[in-house]
């Protein structure tokens, strides 16, 4: 058995720990759906858990330790992961507002779910902190007496994936709840979005910055 039961209790107890402690995505999520709305928490939250799935992909190939081991591929990778932040969140500074329908929705115009769901997965998939993360973490539960290394590698970190999406997404649920109470007018949901903006433009220079 390429992986034990034990060892994926173990594993999923750790992943769960690591996805609900306080850290870039959980912010990034909290604030898309407070200020976006329940379905657009979820949809960016969905986007970052399933990006995970490219950290995987390279981790098993050992992809994500050629680029960690390359002072320049690992600083282009950061570059353009921290400029992608910034980028979303001026959008986000810029953006006019929405005020909430009553079934908690957004009315009039807003960004359709699946570019929500695509700028949460390139957040993640080119966030080279995350590199690092997995290239560090999934070995630690691997068993090389279990069979191929890549193989197991992949089941975990795919593990990692489908529990980050639901927890995320139930993130991206209940801030969008805490949204819609507080974005009562255009006003207030404006000022979310120069909150949530300010939030990707810190965590996008703290990236580029980052040593």
């Amino acid at each position: 058995m390429l992986v034990t039961l034990p060892q994926l209790a173990a594993f999923l107890a750790a992943a769960m720990l690591i996805t609900l402690s306080p850290g870039p995505d959980n912010l990034m999520v909290l604030s898309q759906g407070i200020s976006r709305g329940r379905r657009q928490g979820m949809a960016f939250g969905l986007g970052c858990a399933l990006g995970c799935l490219n950290h995987t992909l390279l981790a098993a190939l050992g992809i994500s330790a050629l680029i960690a081991a390359s002072p320049l591929a690992f600083t282009a990778l950061k570059i353009a992961g921290g400029a992608y932040l910034v980028y979303l969140g001026w959008g986000a500074i810029r953006s006019p507002g929405a005020s909430f329908r009553a079934d908690g929705q957004l009315a009039g115009q807003q960004s359709s779910l699946a570019a929500t769901f695509r700028r949460g997965l390139i957040a993640n998939a080119i966030n080279p902190k995350v590199v690092l993360f997995f290239l560090a973490f999934l070995p630690q539960f691997v068993n090389p007496a279990q069979g191929p290394a890549g193989l197991q590698t992949a089941i975990l970190g795919t593990v990692f994936t489908l529990q980050g999406a639901v927890i995320f997404g139930a993130l991206g649920y209940f801030s969008g709840h805490a949204g819609q109470w507080l974005a009562r007018s255009r006003k207030a949901s404006q000022w979310l979005d120069r909150v949530a903006g300010s939030i990707f433009i810190a965590l996008g220079l703290r990236l580029i910055l980052a040593r």
